[in-house]
């Protein structure tokens, strides 16, 4: 399950496409999906059209469902068999979007936080080039409530990231947000 092109100016990378993407053939086509779209303000129809827009999980395939509740997490054979060589043919990517701890944990390496939660909160300390985030998942909910900077400072940011690489132009949505770009030099 991975949509890429030549083109690619925004990579998304997952963990690995659950069992209604993959029964459906198209990455995040899923509430976590309507989130994600939500989190970079786009619509479903550039998510899927767009050639700029690029989806490449750790695991192309469903990994499983596990007895215990959930997916089995992404085989790590499946990134260190094809992850460099994939991304050796990505020359145009601005910005890689590592959605989930496995992304992170993959590749940050050791600049990821103990936690997905700390990696996600030192966002900014990863960029420009790279912004780590929660999994979209409904289980996100409960972390969300716990962490209102992500909506307040992070997901505006990445709409107003977004908006500029695709060349279409995202409304700042607070003061707070204005400065910490600035601080950023965004």
């Amino acid at each position: 399950m991975v949509q890429v092109t030549t083109e690619t100016r925004l990579l998304i990378c997952g963990q690995a496409p659950g069992r209604r993407v993959h029964e459906s053939g198209l990455p995040f086509d899923d509430p976590s999906g309507d989130r994600l779209r939500q989190w970079l303000g786009l619509d479903r129809d550039a998510f899927y059209t767009d050639p700029r827009i690029c989806v490449a999980p750790m695991a192309f395939c469903f990994p499983g469902t596990n007895p215990k509740g959930g997916d089995y997490p992404p085989p790590p054979r499946c990134a260190a068999l094809w992850r460099r060589s994939l991304l050796a043919c990505l020359p145009k990517v601005e910005l890689t979007l590592l959605v989930g701890g496995y992304a992170q944990r993959w590749a940050l390496q050791h600049a990821s936080g103990r936690s997905m939660t700390a990696t996600v909160r030192a966002w900014r300390v990863h960029g420009p080039a790279v912004i780590p985030l929660p999994h979209p998942s409904w289980r996100s909910t409960v972390w969300l409530r716990r962490n209102p900077w992500f909506e307040e400072e992070l997901a505006p940011h990445l709409r107003n990231r977004i908006a500029a690489i695709l060349g279409g132009a995202a409304p700042l949505t607070s003061r707070r947000h204005d400065d910490s770009i600035d601080q950023l030099g965004g």
